[in-house]
């Protein structure tokens, strides 16, 4: 359903339209000054030229034409200010049959359907590596990620989330000989029972350490280097024991990785990796070839992406290095050719959550895809990328002893910090210890996301465990606690006999709020624009800001006329259920109680 402000705007449409005014400037938003008018047009201005007027003389003209139209007294104010600002004030009546028919409106709370015929779209988010403990880096990826999957599939779109992990290459060819060269292959065979936790725990302790021995030791010997080379080859010829060892390093690093996304709420339809797109690599290279695309350049085979109108170089796609290994440009490709070609649906967008500085690197795989034919100018392919989480020295996050930190490590931080939370502010402390841990969890998962997910998406930001879980401010717990007290309100009422009314009556006090509620599908398409969830994050604050202010000014439960405190619990039943569904778009869970 519309917002209250679109079906303004479908008004004002016909009165730019029967004035011969271009329809695209009769656009009606929410004011920016609340104290002047509830709603504004700005297009008089930019009509100004086309009508050869002067933009006030327009806006009156569209006021008359407004007036005439309204034949349901739904204007209470209309006037021209400023430049030529069309301010517009509505009726009680018409915004209370608004909240109405947003009540009515069970299934999606006026959440609009922007894909009617479910289209695919293909989210590429995540990114870890198998082998490695998942740590801090991989946080902003998943969460902005399970975000953007969440709202996209709320409005119709059918996605496809790809975690696309780095399981390939030489990093796996120098673990498989590391193993190999101290003849303790042995290891991974022995704990390789993915039901069992101990040897999923105990072979992953192993890689995380052996990794980077394995790493520095390919960096410094040159007769290892040569073995981590032939490994990697053998593992690309699906050679045993090299491909019988990795296909258990993965499958164990998989059941890791699950355990913390699992604890963040965030999920993937497809485990796929540089791996899957190994067997397109060469078919596509050989087409690359053959259309001429591809050309040596100092014996390494490239795609020139360059283009006139760039504004800085834009170096060429490297697909084959000199001695003929495959970089990271050469396996996205291969991936696309995948996500276009394979056996699963087409998207129409391909969306990669992946950290901004990565940019340059986006931009010629998506040049040298079109290039190829890969992907058709039809399909929109976005890099949404994103900064830097930081500590508050202003550099990327790491332990108080400099290492990267453990993602599981962050989670535990970050429950342990909601548990002094709970204890400071007095919640939760008659409730049995398993649902106190539970809402520990759910006030920690809530805290880290929101202070993520409220910047918008390319800024870095301080990570502050302090600040982001305290129960006041523009904070995830705040969020939680605005929610749960709604729902306390509401449970109050329902055992004192009062229930929400069907109709609302609206004083003063009450529309602030009640016109917020009303901007729901609005700011649902404006964070879908670019791909933003920090616009839900500040519309999510707004609505529990208001309702506080609400909460203080009016009586709800001490109301003595009937009709108004059912109205008022109406309003308080709508909130809630706002919470509910903006805070679900960011992945964050609201306990039963604190």
């Amino acid at each position: 359903m519309d917002s209250l402000a679109a079906k303004l705007t479908k008004m004002n449409e016909q009165a730019f339209s029967a004035l011969g005014l271009p329809l695209e400037y009769a656009r009606v938003m929410v004011s920016g000054q609340a104290e002047t008018a509830q709603f504004q047009c700005n297009g008089a201005m930019p009509s100004a030229k086309a009508a050869k007027k002067n933009p006030r003389e327009i806006a009156q003209d569209v006021i008359e034409k407004l007036k005439a139209l309204d034949q349901d007294g739904i204007f209470t104010a209309l006037s021209v200010g400023g430049p030529g600002f069309i301010n517009i004030n509505v009726a009680e009546a018409f915004i209370a049959a608004h909240l109405k028919e947003l009540a009515a409106d069970k299934e999606r709370l006026g959440v609009p359907t922007l894909s009617k015929n479910g289209e695919f779209i293909t989210l590429d988010y995540g990114g870890p590596n198998v082998a490695k403990a998942m740590h801090v880096g991989h946080l902003r990826s998943s969460i902005i990620g399970d975000s953007l999957r969440r709202l996209l599939s709320a409005v119709g779109y059918m996605v496809i989330a790809d975690v696309h992990l780095g399981d390939w290459g030489t990093p796996m060819g120098m673990l498989i000989a590391d193993y190999l060269d101290k003849n303790e292959a042995g290891i991974i065979f022995t704990y390789d029972d993915l039901s069992r936790p101990d040897h999923v725990e105990r072979l992953m302790n192993d890689m995380v350490e052996r990794y980077p021995k394995a790493a520095a030791r390919f960096n410094e010997n040159e007769t290892f280097r040569q073995k981590a080379h032939f490994q990697t080859k053998q593992l690309q010829d699906k050679q045993d024991p090299a491909y019988g060892m990795w296909k258990i390093i993965r499958d164990v690093s998989i059941v890791g990785m699950k355990k913390n996304f699992d604890a963040l709420g965030v999920r993937f339809d497809l485990w796929n990796g540089e791996s899957d797109a190994h067997d397109y690599i060469d078919p596509m290279v050989e087409d690359f070839k053959a259309k001429g695309i591809a050309q040596e350049s100092e014996g390494a085979l490239v795609v020139p992406v360059a283009r006139e109108d760039d504004k800085k170089e834009t170096p060429p796609l490297i697909l084959l290095k000199s001695d003929g290994a495959v970089l990271y440009g050469t396996t996205d490709l291969g991936t696309l050719v995948d996500r276009m070609s394979g056996e699963g649906p087409r998207p129409i967008k391909i969306i990669y959550v992946v950290d901004q500085r990565q940019g340059l690197h986006f931009e010629q795989v998506f040049r040298a895809a079109r290039k190829g034919g890969i992907v058709p100018d039809s399909v929109e392919l976005t890099h949404a990328g994103f900064g830097t989480m930081n500590g508050p020295d202003g550099k990327p996050f790491k332990t108080r002893a400099g290492g990267v930190m453990k993602l599981e490590d962050l989670i535990a931080m970050g429950i342990e910090k909601a548990r002094e939370r709970l204890k400071e502010a007095k919640l939760a402390e008659d409730m049995p210890a398993a649902e106190k841990e539970d809402i520990a969890h759910k006030v920690a998962i809530a805290a880290i996301k929101f202070a993520d997910l409220q910047n918008n998406r390319i800024a870095d930001y301080v990570f502050d465990l302090d600040r982001m879980t305290a129960f006041e401010g523009k904070t995830g717990p705040y969020l939680l606690y605005q929610a749960v007290r709604i729902n306390s309100l509401l449970r109050k009422a329902a055992e004192q006999g009062f229930q929400p009314a069907p109709d609302y009556v609206l004083k003063e006090q009450d529309k602030p709020l009640a016109l917020l509620l009303c901007e729901l599908p609005d700011q649902i398409q404006l964070a879908l624009r670019n791909y933003s969830p920090h616009i839900l994050c500040d519309y999510a604050y707004k609505v529990a800001q208001e309702f506080s202010s609400f909460y203080g000014s009016c009586h709800i439960l001490s109301e003595n006329d009937a009709a108004l405190r059912g109205s008022r619990l109406a309003l308080c039943q709508l909130t809630a259920r706002h919470l509910q569904v903006l805070l679900k778009l960011l992945g964050i869970d609201i306990p039963e109680r604190m």
